[in-house]
């Protein structure tokens, strides 16, 4: 089937008894359990709470899942009372027609992004499933083509560092947590334990603009491929300046939020990171994907803490972009999901229709 044919099937696939009929919308908080504690530059925790979506219509069961982010203010119980109450339209509206239907509801509410993910990827999943076929091939897209994800070590002392190194063994490259005043003991403990290519995180940790050279300009030194938001989000105008002075490619997180984001970014950034919790969900980020390549940026899938379901879901995007940093599942104790897996560092794609979830 072709690609152009997929694209169409919105409109006209699957039976009337599959777009009409009685529907379930059963949203949940689930605490999700971290392996280790998980500190960066803004929190820190042993646990998640995460928003997961169950859709039924027509015999069909779909899954979704958003991580909300505290930064934006968004909380998983507060997602699971907006998603509650979109029950009766949901209810009377043609599934089929999801990019209309989440286009209204977004046009409508302003906030509740990582519940609008939730709801974007089950209306996917629902429909790739009515399709027979896997997210991926709905977009025309190669599984073969999924990069390698990193797997991240959070901010923690020197020893732990190194235990957490170690764990890693099996993921060839690494993203480290950095932003605050022990970023040289960090990554010093990290080399301690391997020669691997890192990546790097600040989340927003550093303010001045000077340190901020200076810092890069040694992480440069480390074996440290790029670095993501060093700066808050609103400081852009000194991404110029740090640029002029460092060698390292700067990828944009905090400040990447839609798509319209995106062309201001392109002058102060040389790539984005796209989340499908901070954007609303697989759609969304198949356009922020598509407008940064259009734009010369570098593209890179991010995810928070979450399951395999929210994980699977950016995954199957992944053959689309230069790098992926889709290890959210990795890190916790209670995936209550089966989905993409990591084999030698390499996404390795669910070959089922819809996000190919199992429930465990």
């Amino acid at each position: 089937m072709r690609r152009r044919d997929l694209l169409a099937m919105p409109l006209v696939a699957g039976s009337a008894s599959a777009a009409a009929g009685p529907i379930a919308v059963d949203p949940k908080s689930v605490r999700l359990k971290l392996k280790h504690t998980w500190t960066t530059t803004m929190s820190s925790s042993d646990y998640r709470d995460t928003l997961h979506l169950t859709l039924h219509r027509g015999g069909v069961s779909a899954f979704g899942e958003g991580a909300p982010i505290v930064r934006y203010e968004e909380t998983a119980a507060e997602g699971v009372e907006w998603l509650k109450s979109l029950t009766p339209e949901l209810e009377k509206a043609d599934w089929r027609q999801f990019s209309k239907l989440l286009g209204q509801i977004f046009e409508r509410h302003p906030k509740h992004w990582a519940a609008k993910s939730a709801l974007a990827n089950a209306l996917m999943d629902w429909n790739t499933k009515n399709f027979g076929v896997p997210v991926y091939q709905y977009f025309g897209l190669d599984p073969k083509d999924a990069p390698l994800t990193t797997f991240s070590i959070g901010i923690d002392t020197p020893e732990v560092t190194r235990q957490k190194t170690k764990e890693a063994d099996a993921y060839p490259v690494l993203k480290v947590k950095v932003g605050l005043d022990t970023d040289e003991a960090t990554i010093e403990a990290v080399r301690s334990v391997t020669r691997k290519p890192l990546r790097v995180d600040a989340n927003e940790g550093w303010k001045d603009k000077d340190e901020v050279v200076r810092k890069i300009n040694w992480l440069e030194k480390q074996g440290v491929e790029f670095i993501e938001q060093p700066m808050p989000a609103h400081m852009l105008e000194d991404m110029n300046y740090i640029r002029k002075r460092v060698h390292m490619p700067i990828i944009a997180d905090e400040a990447c939020l839609h798509p319209q984001d995106i062309p201001k970014l392109a002058n102060y950034f040389d790539g984005v990171n796209i989340k499908l919790d901070k954007c609303g969900g697989i759609l969304e980020a198949y356009r922020m994907i598509q407008i940064a390549k259009s734009l010369g940026l570098k593209t890179m899938l991010g995810c928070m803490i979450s399951s395999s379901a929210a994980v699977t879901a950016a995954a199957q995007l992944s053959p689309m972009v230069d790098y992926a940093d889709l290890d959210g599942n990795l890190l916790i104790s209670n995936d209550p999901f089966q989905g993409v897996t990591v084999v030698k560092g390499k996404l390795v794609l669910p070959s089922g229709p819809g996000l190919g979830l199992r429930k465990i």
